[in-house]
């Protein structure tokens, strides 16, 4: 018997076998910034809004870009301004390191998951999407941000050809590290937890403002940059921010110095480049959990246990038997999971909080102010049947009475409450121990009560008389189209009842301060709560029947989305 060899086999007709493809050599990145520029390309072809918003973005971004760097350029000579490009630069690199876990949908080459079928080699493969990365317009605008900081602080050649080069290392760290961010957080960014992620970032952006209102003020003060030396002289040795500031040690003559500091943005980058590959490797040859078969056994499988939480847990038998608690612990649960409800929730009790300490620290704060924290909350209230869409008529087939009806809006009502009143304590208790003003916390407190037991009664009627649809969609609208006004006729309208609502428990409080008698300004808190209470029970029975006879025009409101 004769051996063949293999590599001499033949096809079922005698042909030769096919040659194998040869594996190939060549670079990438090439391939990559093609793909990069074809993504753009066919993104602003999708359609004219989509093309519309990028054009708009991209001339925003690169006029604040250009006035940054005009600015930069005029602040070039003066005292401090070092301290400036250097928390400047840092704050940029913060914003690249976090903006890819809240807007993870804004690039759709951040998931490499998508490449894992590709012969690609790790060192090969970051090289590409490093360069494609540079491609966009983050780049561009921190590009110029950053070249405008080099000018600022760049006197001489070799401060120039240092400022180049800082340039170069700040760009490459803050991409390396949006990817690496980007790339380790791939499995959370895709998963629900992730999508619900996404509906912090309007409380981030709302956050992060109000921090830079509070340090452009300061920056206006007496003291000037100056007053941003000490937070410099910290950042000056973090990484990019450390080779900015060293382009003004090449100016001063303090080579050494700068050399470290090159040394240790260098460094730095090395870093992200190795926890880049090392997380993109153990990502391309790791399965997820959609590939893994679930260990939990069968019947508990069968049970249900890995889903929703047991209606029948410790937290359940604390609420109220009868409709009134399952309504309750339903609404809880909607703000927990529903991403639109709980971008809803999460925005109100920031901002109520926000509000308050961020204009107490301006030198302009008010134990008053706290009453915002009531405002926010209570206007969850409004639009209650519209966070359920379509769904609402699974709602609808239980109301058949007045009574349901009632039953109905009070267990959303108290799960309101059950969050807010603690949440109004907390808010009015401290801004007295911020402005050191405990004597006014009764008074305030009162007040705000009486503003969230308003808010809950106008928001119940609007709720039945101009209810809306809330899309479903991962975008950031809340509003159906065509129904834009019905939702800002019933905010505005409600804010406004609510406030004249309030109108005994503020005219009692300015009659006490007028009339001198301030040691009876205590009583405005029992009275604040107890009339807050009574205003909100009384909106909810008028508001009661009114649910049960319009049923269909609710549903019909509600399922525009």
């Amino acid at each position: 018997m004769t051996l063949t060899d293999p590599l001499d086999a033949k096809g079922p007709l005698g042909t030769a076998a096919p040659v194998p493809p040869a594996v190939p050599t060549g670079s990438p990145t090439p391939v990559f910034v093609s793909l990069k520029v074809a993504l753009l390309r066919n993104g602003l072809r999708q359609s004219g809004g989509r093309r519309a918003a990028y054009l708009t973005s991209l001339v925003m971004a690169m006029l604040f870009a250009v006035l940054q760097l005009l600015g930069l350029v005029l602040l070039r000579g003066t005292n401090h301004v070092d301290a400036l490009v250097t928390l400047l630069t840092a704050v940029l690199a913060l914003g690249w390191a976090v903006m890819p876990l809240f807007f993870p949908g804004g690039d759709e080459t951040l998931d490499p998951t998508r490449l894992v079928m590709l012969p690609l080699r790790p060192r090969s493969l970051i090289t590409a999407l490093l360069v494609s990365s540079l491609i966009g317009i983050g780049p561009l605008f921190t590009l110029t941000l950053v070249a405008g900081s080099a000018i600022a602080v760049a006197h001489g050649a070799a401060a120039a050809a240092a400022g180049v080069l800082a340039v170069v290392l700040t760009v490459l760290v803050c991409v390396a590290l949006a990817r690496t961010v980007a790339t380790a957080n791939t499995r959370l960014l895709t998963s629900r937890k992730g999508r619900d992620m996404a509906v912090l970032s309007g409380l981030f952006v709302a956050i992060g403002a109000q921090f830079v209102n509070l340090g452009a003020q300061q920056l206006g003060g007496k003291n000037g940059l100056s007053a941003l030396e000490p937070a410099s002289a910290v950042l000056r040795w973090v990484p990019p921010a450390a080779a900015v500031d060293a382009v003004q040690g090449v100016s001063d003559g303090a080579y050494g110095v700068a050399a470290a500091q090159f040394a240790i943005t260098v460094a730095a980058l090395a870093l992200l480049m190795w926890w880049w590959r090392s997380t993109l490797t153990h990502l391309m040859t790791t399965p997820d959990s959609s590939t893994i078969q679930a260990a939990a056994p069968r019947e508990r499988r069968s049970s249900g246990a890995a889903g929703a939480p047991d209606a029948s847990g410790p937290f359940a038998r604390l609420l109220p038997s009868g409709r009134t608690g399952t309504v309750l612990l339903r609404t809880l649960r909607y703000a927990v999971r529903d991403p639109k409800t709980k971008s809803a929730w999460v925005t109100s009790l920031g901002v109520g909080l926000l509000l308050p300490f961020i204009t107490a620290a301006q030198g302009n704060g008010s134990i008053y102010w706290a009453c915002w924290a009531s405002g926010m909350l209570g206007m969850l209230m409004y639009n209650q049947f519209g966070q359920d869409t379509s769904a609402f008529w699974m709602v609808a087939q239980t109301i058949s009475s007045t009574r349901d009806a009632y039953l109905e809006l009070r267990g959303r009502a108290l799960a309101l409450l059950l969050v807010a009143v603690p949440y109004v304590a907390v808010a009015v208790l401290g801004c007295a121990a911020f402005l050191e003003n405990w004597s006014a916390a009764p008074e305030a407190l009162g007040i705000a009560l009486a503003l969230l037991g308003s808010m809950l009664a106008t928001g119940a009627l609007t709720s039945v008389l101009a209810p809306y649809s809330i899309p479903q969609d991962s975008g950031f609208k809340n509003v159906v189209p065509a129904q834009a006004g019905i939702a800002w006729i019933s905010i505005l309208g409600g804010m406004i009842l609510g406030s004249v609502l309030c109108a005994p428990v503020l005219g009692l409080t300015i009659w006490l301060h007028v009339s001198g008698t301030h040691g009876l300004l205590w009583v405005v808190f029992p009275l604040g709560a107890v009339y807050g209470a009574a205003i909100a029970e009384t909106g909810l029975r008028v508001a009661a029947p009114r649910v049960a006879a319009r049923l269909p025009e609710i549903l019909a409101a509600v399922s525009k989305g």
